[in-house]
């Protein structure tokens, strides 16, 4: 499997619900740094797993509206604890989607994962990955 990854990061605001998370019920900053990996079993004709520089753009783009926000005031966020999970999930189905549109260089049907990591400090970090389907 080849694979081509980019990274960003992302500073913003949050709280949780729930007693399992303590003191970070109470709303707290964070900065993530976000990699995200794209996977493919063959290279295309110009020797790539995709375009980078697209890739980058791409990443930028779904991480933009939620740089500097509580993402307690976004509406598409209401109700939802944003955990570092959560999050990798949602930068991946709109990276995803981006493949599907062909946006990244190459066909989607041709890119076989994607997956998403990100860091929440030099000691812990989260991901997901899964087809582009």
């Amino acid at each position: 499997m080849f694979g081509v990854e980019v990274r960003d990061h992302v500073m913003i605001a949050h709280s949780f619900k729930g007693e399992l998370f303590g003191p970070a019920q109470a709303l707290h900053g964070a900065t993530f740094v976000v990699d995200a990996a794209f996977l493919a079993a063959t290279l295309d004709e110009n020797g790539v797993v995709i375009d980078i520089g697209r890739a980058h753009e791409a990443l930028k783009e779904v991480l933009e509206p939620l740089n500097y926000k509580n993402l307690d005031d976004l509406p598409q966020f209401a109700g939802i604890n944003t955990t570092t999970e959560f999050l990798t999930k949602h930068v991946h189905d709109h990276l995803a989607a981006a493949a599907r549109d062909d946006r990244l260089g190459r066909p989607g049907s041709e890119i076989d994962a994607i997956r998403v990591t990100i860091s929440e400090s030099h000691v812990a970090r989260a991901w997901y990955e899964a087809p582009v389907g």
